[in-house]
């Protein structure tokens, strides 16, 4: 069993290095695979999630590089997760989920029907785009706080639109900051208490292993691969949330 569930530790750390979403896949094996309630196994796939954003952040900075602007965003982001980890009991999850469906088809059909959409560029940064970009991120900080998955995406997606530049270099910046939202809402989990941290150890290995493997795909493949690993998790997202409206 063990060895299942590394191999789908480095699956998902290979998925959130590409375009973000690895827990949508680490999440609901964890949930099958252990006898874990719900708050461990999101605290502990917290755990694999930092480590593996973390290392594919280190890879795509360093060769991509990001603004120093890009480290302030991450402290809101990480703030704002972590407030939203705290409310995540205020939230109703029959309003919120059509809410993010709706989001994610625009998301969608907005990337299928403007192809130049995240070509690589060095992008445009004017005071007001800075701005809504610190907006932006702590919109999407708490919602990391609160749900989870996709978050990688929507960050890609907001610094790509903000900014006008490239999925590369705005899969960088996502990276840094999704760092931030995991490492926020894993603090409040691990007041908590909720953190298997032996298993958790154990994924965040694999993890590691996988985002190494998905940050060299991303440099590789360059904005094209980005774009349609983006539109296959928005696909997926959907049919998740929508299936969830529909047992509910």
């Amino acid at each position: 069993m063990i060895v299942f569930l590394l191999a789908a530790s480095a699956f998902a750390g290979w998925i959130d290095a590409v375009i973000g979403g690895g827990g949508l896949v680490l999440i609901p094996v964890l949930m099958s695979a252990t006898a874990m309630p719900a708050a461990s196994v999101l605290a502990t796939n917290k755990v694999a999630a930092i480590s593996g954003t973390a290392s594919a952040a280190a890879t795509l900075v360093r060769r991509v590089g990001v603004p120093r602007i890009t480290w302030v965003y991450a402290f809101i982001a990480g703030v704002a997760a972590a407030l939203g980890a705290r409310a995540v009991s205020l939230i109703d999850d029959s309003v919120a989920t059509p809410i993010i469906l709706i989001l994610l088809v625009g998301v969608g059909i907005f990337v299928a029907l403007n192809p130049k959409f995240g070509q690589e560029g060095a992008g445009v940064f004017s005071g007001k785009r800075l701005a809504l970009a610190a907006l932006v991120v702590a919109v999407i900080g708490g919602y990391d706080g609160v749900f989870g998955p996709g978050t990688g995406m929507f960050l890609i997606m907001a610094f790509t639109a903000v900014f006008t530049q490239g999925f590369v270099r705005s899969a960088a910046r996502a990276k840094v900051v999704n760092t931030a939202t995991n490492l926020g809402a894993l603090f409040v989990f691990g007041l908590g208490g909720f953190i298997n941290w032996k298993l958790a150890l154990a994924l965040a290995v694999a993890n590691v292993v996988g985002a190494q493997l998905g940050a060299r795909t991303v440099l590789k493949g360059g904005s094209t691969l980005v774009r349609v690993a983006l539109l296959g998790l928005v696909v997926t997202l959907c049919a998740k949330l929508g299936w969830e409206l529909l047992q509910s």
